[in-house]
Parts: structure tokens; sequence; C-alpha cells
């Protein structure tokens, strides 16, 4: 059974949205219908600048990564980067390796190769320690290396962890330790993917450069209130904020030895705006005899941005854009703060064109790695997207877009999943994920362009092996249903190449409606399997039900996997038979649900619905494309189409002004037997960009279709 959904809304919330961040009505109500209503999150659906990232000397043991990094370089010592074999992985090392290489780092690069396991390794430590290495740098895993960075420290090697991953009960005790999912770490933003926790380790290394950081700075501010004034400041430490003060002082009532302020000014530099001001109402409150040494910043500031020059901070603070977001009304010190900051990140180019680089990598992972595309990783994969779409690609990436036919096209995240993040992980899958980062990491284009060949042939051979094993698969899958209570299927056999369980237990899914786990025996005693989930299930409980049978697991809520000695796999099938019976989905087996974002009457629909489409990218998790309803448009023209197999239609439907093309896939038989030519249709659909000879134009992308009742 097929569902529309439309949720109700407040026409008062809709208003609220559109009059306080000045978005149309349309968005409004989108944002509204899906719950995206306070500022914090609508910051990031409405702005795209990279001044709205977290700050990454959040992470509380930034300053000493960095400083550990800028030791090795200064001193010359031999660094390893150790990734992970996956997109995230891969992209991370690239990323790191770039960085290290450009601030003159003697650094190599490994990741687990052929059928090594997953991180950090004994073998690997000490093979670096062979060769005089002292620091090791883990990115996109290593939380979890706790006797490995433990034998490093043993051999006198500092070892930096960059990860995402959930850690352990206890955390490697000699490690730098840089991962959001890390309680300690005190960063804002749980769900970034390795390569954005590196990206954020470099932006800390480029913020270093400048002679501002870990310098001491305080904002000061004095305004009236009453008869007496508010003395106010802010200690800033790279850019983020320590300590805040607020006294409210009569005039000569009090010195300024029995306020607290000169316990929290001793020592700092102190930036003011509009100097002869402040100096006036300070002698006011504390006598001419008083001496603040104080620095008039506002000029400094208004020559990168001009606008600001004559303006007072009463004035500044409501134009201030981040504190539009924010949940309690911008103070005149909030604005203070947040113009300094702008001016600092103009001033000192900390995204630079060779950000643009890193971003589209850290974009790759983010959507290969399935993560939330809330917060500030909205605003990463925008920047990484808009970089490729205005040409500045990186050169790695060039050669794969080109061989996949995406140089020239505006991209979303719909064709980089599709198009990019499989081929990059087949290097993986395959066993030669070191082709991957030799692609990105090569500066000679002939090499690069015979990298780039043989990573699209690894995931051409993949899909082939994938195709000739499902027979099996399928059978297999088929026969173990009723073992597990009709909620699960498996297939575990020799035969099957671990580099395409993860495509093998999708296809199950898609095929039996049921969570899948397809497992592959990578040599006489260890196994390999993927789980996917569906119809909201999550996985996670069910592998910690079997966790004391894997020797390694993890993944996330929907995708995930795990590694177990081939004696086992017996028992956890015995196991996850038991579990099975406790199984239980959130989404009927025979029901599909349409949620609709907005209905639309027919003269709404018109191509500036793409720029809608382009506000609400990027698309995937927890981010689903645009959903769209109409009702009575009318069919002009319909026609089959298809290459091989004539089994899509392509409709011409009458919006009134304009006419819209609008394809419908795998119904052709539904032509004249549901619907015909000169019908009036309901229908929920999609609005994509479709490419023919260089000429872009809109068209619908059907989901449902239903002959109006009227």
């Amino acid at each position: 059974m097929k569902i529309w959904e439309k949720k109700e809304i407040a026409r008062e919330v809709v208003k609220e949205i559109h009059d306080t961040y000045g978005c149309d009505t349309l968005t409004a109500s989108i944002l509204a219908r899906r719950n995206i209503t306070s500022g914090s999150e609508l910051l990031y659906f409405l702005e795209e600048d990279s001044r709205y990232l977290h700050n990454p000397f959040n992470f509380a043991a930034m300053e000493d990564a960095v400083d550990r990094i800028y030791d090795a370089a200064e001193e010359g010592e031999k660094v390893l980067i150790f990734g992970d074999r996956d997109a995230d992985g891969i992209t991370s090392t690239t990323i790191l390796c770039e960085t290290f290489r450009e601030m003159g780092i003697d650094v190599t690069w490994r990741i687990p190769r052929g059928d090594e396991s997953y991180g950090l390794s004994i073998e690997a430590v000490d093979d670096f320690a062979a060769k005089d290495g002292t620091l090791i740098v883990t990115v996109d895993c290593g939380i979890t290396n706790n006797e490995e960075i433990a034998h490093a420290a043993g051999l006198g090697i500092d070892v930096i962890v960059i990860d995402h991953h959930l850690p352990g009960e206890e955390l490697p005790g000699q490690a730098i330790i840089i991962n959001p999912k890390v309680s300690s770490c005190q960063y804002p933003f749980a769900h970034l993917c390795g390569c954005g926790v590196a990206y954020k380790v470099i932006s800390a290394l480029r913020f270093a450069r400048n002679e501002l950081y870990k310098q001491q700075i305080c904002l000061l501010n004095v305004r009236p209130i009453n008869d007496a004034y508010i003395v106010e400041g802010i200690k800033i430490v790279n850019l983020r904020e320590i300590e805040r003060i607020s006294e409210t002082v009569v005039p000569g009532l009090v010195s300024i030895s029995q306020t607290r302020l000169l316990p929290f000014l001793t020592g700092q530099q102190i930036f003011v705006w509009d100097e002869p001001l402040q100096r006036k109402q300070l002698a006011k409150i504390f006598g001419s005899g008083v001496e603040f040494n104080m620095l008039d910043i506002r000029p400094e500031i208004a020559k990168i941005i001009p606008s600001v020059a004559n303006m007072s901070l009463l004035r500044l603070a409501p134009l201030s854009t981040i504190g539009k977001y924010s949940n309690k009304s911008s103070s005149e010190l909030d604005g203070f703060f947040n113009i300094f900051v702008t001016f600092v990140l103009k001033k000192i180019s900390l995204y630079s064109p060779r950000d643009e680089q890193d971003l589209q990598l850290v974009m790759l992972a983010t959507l290969a790695d399935l993560m939330p595309l809330v917060d500030e990783n909205r605003i990463l994969v925008r920047l990484g997207l808009n970089s490729l779409n205005k040409g500045k690609i990186h050169s790695g990436l060039q050669e794969l877009m080109a061989r996949q036919g995406l140089l020239g096209k505006h991209l979303g995240t719909y064709e980089i999943a599709w198009n990019l993040t499989p081929v990059l992980n087949a290097a993986g899958r395959m066993g030669k994920p070191e082709l991957a980062i030799e692609l990105f990491l090569e500066p000679d284009s002939e090499k690069r362009s015979r990298l780039a060949d043989q990573l699209v042939q690894f995931n051409k051979d993949r899909r082939q092996l994938g195709l000739d094993l499902w027979p099996l698969v399928e059978q297999q899958a088929y026969e173990s249903l009723p073992a597990f209570n009709g909620n699960l299927v498996i297939a575990s056999d020799a035969k099957i190449h671990r580099g395409v369980t993860g495509i093998l237990a999708t296809k199950l899914v898609q095929h039996f409606n049921v969570p899948a786990i397809v497992i592959s025996h990578i040599d006489d005693q260890t196994a390999s399997g993927s789980v996917r989930s569906t119809r909201g299930y999550d996985v996670t409980p069910l592998l910690e039900a079997c966790s004391d049978l894997f020797i390694k697991h993890g993944g996330h809520n929907y995708a995930a996997g795990f590694s177990l000695n081939i004696s086992n796999i017996e028992a956890l099938r015995q196991r996850i038979a038991q579990y099975s019976a406790t199984i239980e989905f959130t989404e009927s087996a025979d029901e599909e649900k349409f949620i609709i974002d907005a209905e639309l009457p027919g003269a709404y629909i018109t191509g500036d619905l793409l720029k809608i489409v382009d506000r609400f990218e990027p698309y995937g998790e927890n981010n689903p494309q645009l959903l769209f309803m109409a009702k009575g448009l009318k069919i002009i023209d319909a026609s089959i189409m298809g290459k091989t197999d004539a089994k899509h239609l392509k409709l011409t439907l009458d919006c009134g002004k304009h006419k819209w093309p609008a394809l419908y896939w795998n119904a052709a038989d539904k032509l004249k037997r549901d619907f015909d030519i000169g019908d009036k249709i309901d229908l929920v659909f999609q609005v994509g960009r479709n490419t023919y000879n260089g000429v872009e134009t809109a068209q619908m992308v059907v989901s449902d279709l239903k002959k109006s009742e009227n």
C-alpha cells in the first residue's frame, strides 16, 4: 500500500521563519514541515559560509596536536600517517599527507592492504620504528588501538589519534586524541567523518602560522545603563571564547581594585571599538588616574570590512548574521566578538584555494561514510560541491570525474554518491586501496591517468563479481529465511569475495525487504561480514548481542560490518536465529510511505523550483531529497523509453503556463492500464536536471502517480 503523507504545519511558524530569516514562503514551509525551526538548525540550511564552521580549537587537545606536528616539522622527524582502506580513510590520508608535505615534513603513509585487518597494527609500528620514525598520526582509525599505541610508546614513538569512531571502555592513554565522539574532547558536533576531523586538524595547523596563535586577547566594551555603567569583556584564545565578565559599576562608589576587572584584564592584549569613547567612559567610572592599555581595532577591521567603519557596536550587534540565529538576543559584546572573528579569518585568509581542494575530499568522505547531513556537515559538503561545480577540481578527482562522465555537469550529492564513492570504495574492497591514495598524490598526469583507469576497472570488476555471485547468495538467503523467523537472511560461503559482501547484502535487502548478512571467507581461519538493514531496524543491538563471537565489529545503524573466526560462524547463526524472533520493524513490509514536503499548484511548478532544490542540498542521511505533490495535471504526451528493455515512461504534463517533462521509471506497463494521454493525474515527484548537448533543463522524476478523482 502506498501512502502519501503531508504534515500539517502552523502558519505562524512559517511566517516567523519567513520574517526572521528572510527566506521565501515555500522554503519556510518546507523547513517547518521538516521540523527545522530553531536558529541553530536553520543556520546550516540557510548559510554556507566557512565562517559558520565550528572552531577547530574547540577540540580540547588541538593545541597539543598542532604543537607536536610543528615540532616534528622543525626537528626533521619522520612521520607516518596510518589510515583506513575505505573512501573516508583514503581521503583523510590524502589531505593530511598533502598538508604535511607542504609543511616540509618527512612523511610516509600506510593503510591496510589485501587482507590486513582494520586499524593500526603492531607490524606497522615495528616497521616504522625500524626506520627511526618518531611520530604516528592515525586517521579514521586508532581510537581502539590501545595495545598498538602502548607498544609505540614503548619504542619512543608518539601517536596522535585523529578518528571519529566510538571509543572503547578505555581510551589509549599515551596518545593525543582528536575525536568528536570522545566526550573529553569537548567538540560541539559528534558526527564528522574521519576526513572531516582531519580537515579540522589541518585548519588548526594553518591558523597556527599566524601571530594570533595562542595569543590571549580581550575584547572590552563599556556601555551606560541608567546611573551606572556595564564593563564587559571576552577573553579569546585562537578565536575561541574562554571566559567572559560583566561588571555593573556606579561611578565614584568603588575603585577598580574592588572589582573583578583587574585580574581579568591583567596580561591581556585589550582591543576596544571606538577608543576615545571607551576611555572617556572608563575615566567617568574610575577617574582619570586609572590608565588602560588598549588598542582601537575598529580602523583595522574597517580596512577589511569597510561597511562597519562608522558604526557603533549598538548598531552593529543586530546586523550580525550569526547573532540572528542565536537563541538569545545579540549584545554589543557579542556583535564585537562576531565581527572580530570574521575580520581575523578574512585577514589571515584561513580558508584559501588550498582549502577548496581539501573540502572536495571532505565532501566525498562525508557522503561515502553516510554521515548525517546536519550542522556543519552541511557547510562542509556544500563548500566541496560548490568548488567542484566551479571547476577548480583536485587533480586526482578530476581524472575519476572524466571517466565517469561528470565533467561539465552540475553536480549534487546524488551524482557523487552514485558515481565517485563506489569507485574509491572498490579499491579497498578489491584489496588495492593504496592505488586511490597514489592517484590523489601523484603529480604526473600520465601516471594519474593509468591509476584512474585501474580504479574504474576495479569498480567494474566488483560489480561483475556481484552479478556472478548473486544466484548463490540469493539461494542461500532464501533457504535461511525460515530459520530466522522471516526477519533476516544470511549467506555465507568460501566462494564469496570480501569485496562484494556489502553490495550483495544491499541487494538482498532490496529483494527480501529484511536485514541481510553476507559473510566471506578471507582465508582458512578468518571470515568477514557485511550487514545491511531496512524498515527502520537498527542492527547495532543485534551485533552487540553477538560481540563475543567477533574479532572486530562496527559501523552505522543500518550498515555495519564484522570479522570473526570461521569456527564461530555456526555459533553466530544460532545466536542470530534466537535473536531474530525479537526483531521489530518500525515500517510495514507492504507499506510504502511518501513524505511530502510541499503541495504545489500547477502555476508554481516552474524552473525556479531548482533554486529551492539546490538550497536544500546536500541530500543524504537525515536530509532526504525534496518530494513535491501536485494534483489535477493533464498528461499531454507519453512515450515508452529504454535502450535494451523498454520499461520506462517519459511524460509531458500541462502545468498551465509551463509544460514539464516527467520521467517515471519502471512504469511502462502502467500506460493505458492505469492512465493514458489526456487523463488528469495526481503525483508525487522530485525535481532534477537533465543535461543534453550541454543544455540543462529542469524535469520531474515521478515517485508515484494516480488518476485524479475529480
